[in-house]
């Protein structure tokens, strides 16, 4: 009954704040991508307009609201006398002058129905979906649940934004609307990024194709065919949100990658590191991989953790990334993880994959120094909880103070993977 008190409450707030201040909301959901998308519509506008976008993935019921009032998230969620300033800082913020022109918010789901839910205090101007897949599996029995759930968003936003290389066709039936436009890579999608001489560790040379202008070029300091899509939604939004050519151009200029989302950092020997270690679903490892197949390096290596969250169909979802691993594109794949070791690296290791499974990502990241040639590049890519792969990034540094651009090194973090790797039988164990 607390929480629930607590939910009307800040739902109330938010709808007042949002009217009272006329402000714009551009809502962020997808199977993927969210946060990097997210940050970089809010990039985009912040040519033009005075944009709140919050740094993290604060997208649930109790979390958004806060996010988008700009008030800080408790400590304890069941303090009641926290709760309290809560609600003080919100009304401040509801009385006070207007802060800001634009929201960017990323609204996420774990079940059935949790999108729906915000449309009960939230109407977005403009929702963004930037990709339909495997996601939370013990509770959607399968891709077309996930579906019917991340597009009914367009039921209570005014436009509805979709990534047309990542959202299938068959599935815009469960978007119930005629206020749809497209974003992407291909010629499919009505606002697009072409991309000229591919994509290289030093960024993306390419033209924004969109019905308003004649094409627009565009220099992205970006490495990844998700992280240019995200660009192009981007881009969309600020031209139906008022921006000129040139003001989405500047915009997309200074988009860059967030922490633990295709980050490129330098490692050991003149090597250089991917980390995408923020968390891990079979659409993002394909993305992923895609990108690190396109680079001209003298090696390649995969560290893929396991992937949380899907339930009986873990097996199957392991095994279809194990496919993905090419042997004459990756000189080597190292998993973390049970799932991974007992379901991907087999079906990569039929593949012709040279491999190697380890239960901690100290183990893995310990491996892959030993073994780094000069100018290498390697992909780091994991879920959350037990797998934690961006402490094997941390091990291939060149450089200790880059441990600043690695997720979840604040104490708390750091004391929870303590305590995992702690019980865990730390032996490893070749394929």
């Amino acid at each position: 009954m607390f929480r629930i008190i607590v939910q009307k409450t800040l739902e109330h707030y938010v709808k007042r704040y949002l009217k009272k201040h006329q402000i714009k909301l551009v809502a962020v959901v997808g199977s993927v991508g969210k946060t990097g998308t997210k940050l970089a519509v809010a990039t985009v506008l912040g040519e033009k307009y005075r944009v709140r976008s919050h740094d993290g993935n604060h997208n649930t019921h109790l979390s958004a609201p806060l996010a988008i009032l700009g008030v800080q998230y408790p400590d304890d969620v069941h303090s009641f006398a926290q709760w309290r300033a809560v609600f003080a800082a919100a009304r401040l913020r509801i009385h006070s002058d207007k802060d800001v022109d634009v929201v960017v918010q990323e609204l996420g789901t774990d079940k059935p129905g949790d999108i729906r839910a915000f449309g009960r205090y939230l109407k977005p101007d403009i929702a963004v979906v930037t990709a339909v897949g495997l996601e939370h599996m013990e509770f959607f029995k399968n891709l077309e649940a996930v579906a019917r759930e991340e597009l009914s968003v367009a039921k209570f936003s005014k436009l509805t934004v979709v990534n047309r290389d990542d959202v299938d066709t068959r599935f815009a039936k469960f978007a119930d609307t005629h206020t749809i436009d497209t974003y992407g890579t291909t010629d499919k999608a009505e606002y697009r990024i072409e991309v000229e001489f591919g994509i290289h560790l030093d960024g993306v040379m390419g033209r924004f194709i969109t019905p308003e202008w004649e094409p627009i070029a565009v220099n992205l300091q970006l490495v990844g065919d998700h992280q240019v899509k995200a660009a192009a939604a981007a881009g969309l939004v600020g031209a139906r949100l008022g921006l000129n050519a040139q003001e989405i151009a500047t915009g997309m200029a200074k988009i860059r990658p967030v922490k633990g989302r295709m980050n490129l950092l330098r490692g050991v020997n003149g090597s250089t590191i991917i980390d995408d270690s923020y968390n891990s679903s079979p659409m993002a490892v394909a993305a992923a991989l895609k990108t690190v197949y396109s680079l001209d390096a003298p090696q390649r290596i995969a560290i893929l953790g396991s992937m949380n969250e899907f339930g009986e169909l873990s097996p199957r979802a392991h095994s279809a990334v194990g496919e993905l691993c090419d042997p004459g594109k990756l000189e080597w794949l190292v998993t973390v993880g049970a799932d991974a070791a007992n379901y991907l690296a087999p079906a990569a290791q039929k593949k012709g994959c040279q491999v190697k499974t380890f239960n901690t990502p100290y183990e893995a990241g310990g491996f892959v120094h030993s073994i780094i040639k000069k100018d290498g590049v390697v992909l780091v890519k994991g879920s959350q909880n037990a797998i934690f792969t961006e402490e094997a990034t941390k091990i291939l540094l060149h450089d200790a103070t880059d441990e600043q651009y690695l997720v979840r090194q604040d104490p708390e973090w750091m004391a929870k993977k303590q305590k995992t790797f702690d019980m865990m039988d730390t032996s490893t164990e070749d394929v």
